[in-house]
């Protein structure tokens, strides 16, 4: 019988669970818990600072905090008094996380000997017998006096859960304690399993000269525990993480949503920046919740097309013409000027716009890094439809190398737009340059964006078509 039959008709009757197991320990779980702040970084990491009121009594014991994350970092963390009386010597800490569950008490119990109960279908008598567990593997075997069973189809009774198990993730601490008053105390570790990303709803005008912009964190948790009613914080910027050499535990749960529309606070923090929720929140286990970040309304932006050679017409000679897609994109400045000004968390830019009829449409998405103030913001959407571009090489001429070069030409290129749009539309074209070039000849002036980018701007009128060409000297 599969783990899965077994299951379902097994019932786990526990005596006696954790008080009397761990009486040589104090606990301390969530009714303890007076303050909870956890601070997510980008990359599967938290921080999460526990405050707890306790009664600890005086001398050596072991303190078994509950309800700390599944995945938390044991040697991280930090055991700290609030109290000015407060005098916490921690000796050795230790993380239970093998917890209680139907596998894993069985597991426990193989080579022991537990009871089974049997019902007769036709009186509904029950029938007690005791067997040894022999093996769990993809079943439970059972050896009773004179037979061997694997699809046993009753109960199963244990009379205590193994010291070792937990019924949720626990952290112990053995340490020593001069102050037998109620204290407060503060555990902060780190932990992996809790991660947020930025998404941003840009909604375009029906001119496309402005978009409101609104901003969410998407937070999700599969850390193993939930934080209730805590403090929220998220840091923007790549933290330097040393990498682990000990592998970590992974959930691989279905995730729930959940929305808490409320604007979040940005300020620096060292290099990077820290985003703070105005009010506290529930990060449950194994579910995924959206949160406010920011939003801006009436951002000024720009359509801009765009062909983008990428440096690949320059290796040799090319005879048939080649087709392009014309990018578009919005444009917009990250300025107070503009509505903004706020640093932006990297994450995913989804831009709408309604139709003729006034329904919302999907019209493209584009990622943006880590986006400071005062900075430009380009989004690619897509690929034009009405706006095309044709390349063709006008001219391949190989001239003597001289020096370190390997490779001299002079190449001439023309590209040809075609607007089917009834209006006019500005395409700019972007040319990547190898090596040490020159530009001859051009049908328009260039501008240099970088050493080796070059920039056009050709106009093309509506319904109409335009030509650019150049021939360029280019040597590497």
């Amino acid at each position: 019988m599969n783990a899965v039959k077994w299951k379902s008709v097994l019932v786990i009757l526990i005596w006696l669970i954790p008080a009397a197991l761990y009486a040589q320990e104090m606990r301390s779980g969530l009714d303890d818990q007076n303050a909870l702040a956890v601070t997510i970084y980008n990359k599967d990491l938290a921080l999460v600072k526990d405050q707890r009121r306790v009664t600890i009594e005086s001398g050596e014991l072991d303190l078994a905090i509950r309800d700390v994350s599944a995945q938390i970092r044991p040697e991280t963390a930090l055991l700290t008094g609030l109290d000015p009386n407060s005098n916490l010597e921690l000796i050795e800490q230790n993380f239970d996380f093998d917890l209680l569950t139907p596998e894993s008490l069985l597991k426990k119990y193989v080579g022991k000997t537990i009871r089974t109960v049997t019902v007769n279908p036709s009186n509904g008598n029950e029938t007690i017998e005791n067997a040894v567990v022999l093996a769990t593997n993809q079943g439970i075997v059972l050896q009773f006096p004179f037979r061997i069973e694997t699809q046993f189809p009753g109960r199963l009774i244990f009379d205590e859960a193994p010291e070792n198990l937990r019924d949720r993730p626990t952290l112990v601490l053995k340490l020593v304690n001069d102050n037998p008053e109620p204290q407060e105390i503060q555990l902060s570790y780190l932990t992996s399993g809790l991660s947020w990303r930025a998404d941003y709803v840009a909604s375009l005008n029906d001119d496309e000269t402005q978009f409101d912009l609104n901003g969410w964190v998407t937070l999700t948790n599969n850390s193993g525990t939930t934080y209730p009613n805590a403090l929220l914080q998220l840091v923007a910027g790549d933290v330097q993480q040393v990498e682990q050499v000990l592998p970590r535990m992974r959930s691989t749960a279905v995730l729930e949503m959940a929305a808490a529309p409320a604007a979040m606070d940005e300020e620096a923090l060292f290099d990077y920046h820290l985003y703070t929720l105005q009010r506290p929140t529930t990060i449950a286990n194994q579910q995924t919740k959206q949160v406010a970040l920011m939003s801006a309304g009436d951002v000024p932006v720009s359509k801009q097309y765009l062909v983008d050679g990428q440096g690949e017409f320059f290796g040799g000679r090319t005879a048939a013409p080649i087709k392009q897609d014309v990018g578009v994109f919005i444009e917009l400045e990250n300025s107070e000027q503009s509505n903004l000004g706020v640093p932006l968390p990297a994450g995913i830019v989804r831009v709408y716009k309604n139709d003729s009829a006034g329904r919302i449409q999907f019209i493209g998405e584009d990622r943006i890094d880590h986006t400071a103030k005062d900075v430009e913001i380009q989004l690619k959407l897509g690929n034009a439809f009405d706006v095309t571009a044709e390349r063709v090489q006008t001219s391949f001429r190989k001239v003597a190398s001289q020096g370190q070069y390997n490779f001299s030409a002079e190449i001439g290129q023309r590209i040809t737009l075609k607007n089917a749009k009834q209006e006019a539309v500005e395409v700019k074209i972007h040319e990547m340059i190898p090596g040490d070039w020159k530009i001859n000849s051009e049908s328009s002036p260039h501008t240099n964006i970088s050493s080796t980018l070059v920039e056009w701007r050709v106009s093309v009128p509506a319904g109409g078509t335009a030509e650019h060409e150049y021939e360029t000297l280019v040597r590497y």
